[in-house]
């Protein structure tokens, strides 16, 4: 304890741990947040059957209480459930602080909080449903419930500029609630190219282009697969490498068969250092997006790249000066992956770019740094401390920087 303030109880809700920004920022906030002030808990459900999960594959040995019934499905019986747990789980631990991670989390988590009265809420947005996701009565119906929700919460985070210009344009939360806290996230040491490429049982010769992410609909595979025909119709020797899985993990399984090799399966790793050491781009092509914490993890990599332009994709990735945006089109993709790869000396310098850039503007002790404020401010606000801490070093960033090795 520091001299003279009490520790924080802080619980933090995330719905489940799959592979993707949410799991990351929680991982690197619970290993990050110097344990002299803040005494944390993490409650999720379990991922589904296509879905990886984070804590196995990144951060073995982190502390979870799971809560069975909590996870990716709306099942209303589940969720009641769900709500119950997590209102007897407040009660018990008596947390200062209830910080929730998506929608569903979200949702039950801050109507817990009010059953229980914690008396500190905030909410992050790692990205929104407003868009792509289900048809118009019930976007209209989740911004209702976001808005409501909004009123009995301290703090909103979001990840970029556009996700909170977009969720008070939907009417959620007032301007003076947002803080707007963009990912951070490290890598572990990169791996020479061809060594990377021989582990993958890539080959050594041509361009790789790399997907990192879940195979979802919102996330367009479909569209993926589409890019990846034309591209290897123009570059013969072009190798598509797929990190992820997910529902609709098939359509890019037809293209790879279509295609005679030419398109890789990989599945989740834990290595991914390695994928993004193997490729001379990554690609994005989805309908909506928060802030991929893919492409942050390619920049940190120096490998520029290809994405369309959605949500706060535009915040990671410096259009012209560290990779190309386009719009929500397959050819619009291709053509910019195609102008790259013929490219050297542009890649290259984009490359270098992207890595200048991420370092400076994603690193983990930067997220870890920011919501701690945000933390302490309430604690100062609520009168649980009467004055802030120095901070000097008061965020571990050896720590932070082990999550992603």
């Amino acid at each position: 304890m520091v001299h003279g303030v009490k520790p924080l109880r802080v619980m933090r809700v995330v719905a489940r741990m799959n592979v993707g920004g949410p799991a990351l920022q929680s991982v690197m906030l619970m290993r990050g947040l110097p344990p002299d002030r803040f005494e944390q808990r993490l409650y999720t459900g379990f991922v589904e059957p296509d879905e990886a999960d984070y804590v196995d594959l990144r951060a073995p040995g982190l502390a979870v209480h799971r809560v069975p019934s909590l996870g990716r499905r709306i099942r209303p019986t589940d969720d009641m459930r769900a709500l119950a747990a997590l209102t007897a789980e407040m009660r018990r631990f008596r947390p200062h602080i209830v910080h929730t991670h998506t929608f569903k989390a979200g949702t039950l988590g801050r109507i817990a909080a009010i059953t229980a009265r914690v008396p500190g809420r905030v909410h992050t947005f790692h990205g929104h449903l407003l868009k792509g996701y289900f048809p118009p009565r019930t976007v209209r119906l989740i911004s209702a419930a976001e808005s409501m929700l909004a009123r009995h919460t301290d703090q909103l985070i979001a990840v970029g500029n556009r996700v909170r210009d977009d969720l008070l344009a939907a009417g959620i939360g007032r301007p003076g609630q947002y803080t707007v806290v963009p990912p951070g996230t490290s890598l572990g040491p990169l791996p020479d190219s061809r060594v990377a490429r021989e582990e993958l049982g890539l080959p050594a010769g041509g361009a790789v282009v790399a997907y990192v992410g879940r195979l979802t609909r919102i996330k367009r595979p479909d569209r993926l697969a589409a890019v990846a025909r034309e591209v290897i119709a123009a570059v013969p020797d072009a190798i598509f490498a797929i990190c992820g899985d997910g529902e609709l993990a098939g359509e890019l399984s037809s293209a790879a068969r279509d295609l005679g090799g030419s398109v890789r399966l990989l599945g989740w790793r834990a290595d991914v250092e390695k994928v993004y050491a193997a490729a001379d781009l990554t690609l994005l092509t989805s309908d909506n997006e928060g802030m991929p914490v893919s492409l942050i993890e390619a920049g940190l990599a120096g490998v520029p790249v290809v994405a369309t332009n959605v949500g706060s994709v535009s915040e990671v990735v410096k259009d012209g000066s560290t990779g190309l945006l386009t719009r929500c089109d397959a050819n619009d993709l291709a053509r910019s992956v195609i102008r790259l790869l013929r490219d050297d000396k542009l890649r290259h310098q984009m490359g270098r770019a992207a890595a200048s850039w991420s370092r400076g503007q994603f690193g983990p002790e930067r997220l870890v740094a920011d919501v701690q404020r945000i933390y302490e401010a309430i604690a100062v606000d609520r009168g649980w401390w009467s004055y802030l801490p120095a901070t000097e070093s008061t965020v571990h960033a050896s720590d932070v920087r082990e999550v992603a090795r």
